[in-house]
């Protein structure tokens, strides 16, 4: 028996590191998941990873997330594969680095688009379908770029927008409690994905630089971050709501 038995997942950027990673895990746990991603080619293969190790998953894609007519097709759609929706993981993001004042006003709003806009879309098309389920859970993934400020790399876009998702949480949980719909947060500190990873090429200083504020000295791996996400999404967390979890390494402790 897994924690997640029979219910249905909504996982976007399911082709990238994270959102692969909660596939297979949310999987693993006996969800039914339906993915949605920008990458036709990534989600396919994180699609075939997740039914080679046995699991159900139906993935959509390209769907592009910052547009609100494609996010509202992409979640009926999602949700007419299973027969509704129980739990939406907002994975995914699209980010820009920048310092003020270097970062620019289309870096800025693209930033936002892609990191706040794209959890409030999903959100507010899948929350009617997690009403007529009669709850549900929405698992919102920010950052501690939102709670803490952050030097390398600068980052003033995506701390603005990962406070929003933090504090979006907190409204969407008061708004939710009354139809039984939860809503969470989690707050990555560094995470080695195989986008991170590729950025970060063989520049030890700048690896060096984000490790250094961690108590670990070290990134996460997406599992480390992942597996609380389906802990949070099971009915064994049936009393957190509106709360941010930070998974960092210990990097907002000092």
């Amino acid at each position: 028996m897994g924690t997640l038995d029979e219910k249905v997942v909504l996982i976007t950027g399911s082709g990238g590191g994270l959102g692969r990673v909660a596939g297979q895990v949310f999987a693993r746990e006996g969800a039914k998941i339906v993915g949605l991603d920008i990458n036709p080619r990534t989600n396919d293969e994180t699609v075939e990873l997740v039914r080679a190790a046995g699991g159900e998953m139906t993935g959509f894609a390209p769907v592009d997330l910052t547009e609100p007519e494609q996010v509202r097709r992409a979640v009926d759609d999602a949700a007419a594969v299973y027969g509704g929706l129980d739990v939406i993981y907002n994975n995914a993001a699209l980010v820009r680095f920048g310092p003020m004042p270097d970062v620019s006003i289309e870096d800025w709003r693209a930033t936002l688009t892609g990191e706040l806009d794209i959890p409030f879309f999903v959100s507010k098309f899948a929350w009617p379908h997690l009403v007529r389920r009669g709850g549900g859970v929405i698992v919102n993934v920010a950052s501690i770029a939102g709670m803490i400020g952050g030097a390398v790399p600068p980052m003033v876009a995506h701390s603005a927008a990962n406070a929003g998702i933090i504090g979006m949480t907190r409204q969407l949980a008061l708004e939710g409690a009354p139809h039984g719909i939860r809503v969470v947060a989690i707050s990555p500190g560094p995470t080695l994905t195989p986008l991170s990873d590729r950025d970060l090429g063989d520049n030890q200083a700048a690896r060096d630089a984000i490790t250094a504020k961690t108590l670990l000295k070290r990134f996460a791996r997406p599992e480390e971050v992942v597996e609380l996400a389906a802990f949070l999404a099971s009915d064994r967390a049936g009393y957190i709501t509106g709360a941010n979890y930070p998974v960092d390494g210990g990097s907002t402790a000092w």
